[in-house]
């Protein structure tokens, strides 16, 4: 059997975003798993305008190309006035059927962890037919980033790992669904 492809979805495209460093931090832990094809794919490099105001065609059939080719995702997730960004639930929105019966984990940060804002997109993430797991690294902008630049506790590798577990689990049993 060939290796799941997991998206590890950057949540915004803020200027000064720290999800570059924090996708970049999974992405090395997931590839020295040795156990799937994992990617960074940031929803800056698709430049959707907001759904509805624009002809966005190109865009909005590169980005569903995309998601089709994944098998699960994770989200890098940064907490915006107790929600998650406008410009990753605007991405949510681009796309139906490229989420359906995937599974995805989350990976959030913010002065409470980003939890509020995970909270948040495990609702949508229903709506769409994604099943999220339930290990979630939580990083905290008081503790894990210095100056803007990520320095993660150790602590958060433990969970990591178990998230990765998980999503690699539940994506290859929603990949016989899809079949």
């Amino acid at each position: 059997m060939s290796k799941l492809n997991i998206g590890i979805i950057l949540g915004s495209t803020r200027e000064g975003r720290l999800s570059p460093q924090v996708g970049e931090w999974v992405k090395q832990i997931a590839d020295s798993r040795g156990d799937a094809n994992y990617e960074i794919v940031d929803i800056a490099d698709y430049k959707l305008p907001l759904l509805g105001e624009a002809d966005a065609t190109e865009q909005a059939t590169a980005w569903n190309t995309k998601l089709a080719s994944l098998d699960g995702f994770i989200f890098i997730v940064q907490e915006y006035n107790h929600s998650i960004s406008a410009s990753l639930k605007n991405a949510l929105d681009y796309a139906r059927e490229a989420w359906n019966d995937k599974a995805a984990g989350i990976v959030s940060y913010g002065s409470v962890g980003g939890a509020r804002a995970a909270e948040h997109l495990r609702g949508i993430l229903g709506e769409l037919s994604v099943a999220d797991v339930r290990v979630h690294p939580a990083l905290s902008l008081f503790t894990d980033f210095d100056n803007g630049t990520f320095k993660p506790a150790d602590l958060h590798l433990t969970n990591l790992n178990r998230m990765l577990d998980q999503v690699l689990s539940w994506s290859g049993a929603l990949k016989t669904v899809r079949s």
